[in-house]
């Protein structure tokens, strides 16, 4: 196992470092710093999420008693994978750190922000994204891996299909971050990301207590009584995020196809206050999670 968690602190690193010199060193590109992390740094969760997906297919596909029936990719991908969600907080830091350096305020330019002060500030906007990963190093990982004792490896591989909205998600935020909220592509893959992250994660839990309620024939609504508290905790827990973050997906896909954009806002004419444009200029970047409540601002996006 340990062997397995070594590979993986290797490859998802090693993917995003190769990625980042790729992207520079190509002549037909020759990206940025800044481009080339932003990018990598969204190849390197749709990666993750590819081979989540797929494994939990495998698993789930291949588990005909949903409680008793053990497949050897479980544990061996949870291993595998806990290693990511150490790397992404710090590729969404770096990501964030780039957007506040490109910005073009004259605070940025004049006076750089020192590194802690810009560390408290991503901890501040992301909060949700950066415990998030906390939580699933800290106490989903262990509960997988040793307190389910080798038992429900269906719901696990169900849980893992839960990633399959997150390339959409990263093609997203990069549509965005070059522009591009005016393509058809941009509205193909909004659609796409609104439907696969109601399925695969609103849906989640709902579908996982239904599943068990035909296992043990008992109804739909009996499940909740039935089930040891922790597990009703744990889903709660692991729900109320996504329920979030599928309201500001929906608040961004309302503002994606009725319209509303920043496009359309007129021109601020150089009559405008001086405090405004100061104010306007040194408004914060978009959230590294791709996540935000601003009302003017097109996106539709997510994790």
């Amino acid at each position: 196992m340990l062997t397995v968690l070594a590979a993986g602190s290797v490859f998802f690193p090693g993917l995003f470092l190769l990625s980042k010199q790729c992207l520079k060193s190509f002549p037909a590109l020759r990206w940025s710093e800044r481009d080339a992390v932003i990018v990598s740094a969204r190849l390197v969760s749709s990666v993750q999420a590819v081979m989540a997906s797929s494994a939990g297919y495998i698993i789930a596909s291949s588990c005909e008693d949903i409680i008793e029936d053990q497949h050897w990719l479980t544990s061996t991908y949870i291993m595998f994978a806990v290693p990511y969600f150490v790397y992404d907080i710090y590729a969404m830091f770096m990501c964030y750190w780039y957007k506040i350096q490109v910005k073009g305020h004259e605070e940025a330019t004049a006076v750089p922000r020192s590194m802690s002060s810009v560390l408290t500030s991503y901890l501040r906007r992301e909060f949700l994204m950066v415990l998030h990963h906390v939580v699933m190093v800290t106490v989903c990982f262990p509960v997988s891996v040793f307190w389910r004792q080798g038992r429900g490896d269906y719901f696990q591989g169900v849980m893992f299909m839960a990633e399959v909205s997150t390339p959409s998600v990263c093609l997203g935020k990069i549509l965005i971050q070059y522009k591009q909220q005016h393509t058809l592509l941009h509205k193909v893959n909004g659609a796409l990301m609104l439907i696969t992250f109601f399925i695969c994660r609103v849906l989640l839990f709902p579908y996982l207590y239904y599943v068990y309620g035909r296992y043990a024939s008992i109804p739909f609504y009996m499940v909740p009584l039935s089930v040891p508290w922790h597990c009703n905790l744990g889903a709660a827990l692991l729900m109320a995020p996504q329920l979030y973050w599928f309201s500001l997906i929906c608040r961004g896909a309302l503002r994606l196809f009725t319209g509303t954009s920043r496009s359309r806002i007129p021109p601020r004419t150089s009559a405008a206050p001086k405090e405004q444009q100061k104010m306007d200029d040194t408004a914060l970047p978009q959230p590294a999670n791709g996540y935000s409540t601003r009302p003017t601002e097109p996106e539709l996006t997510t994790h």
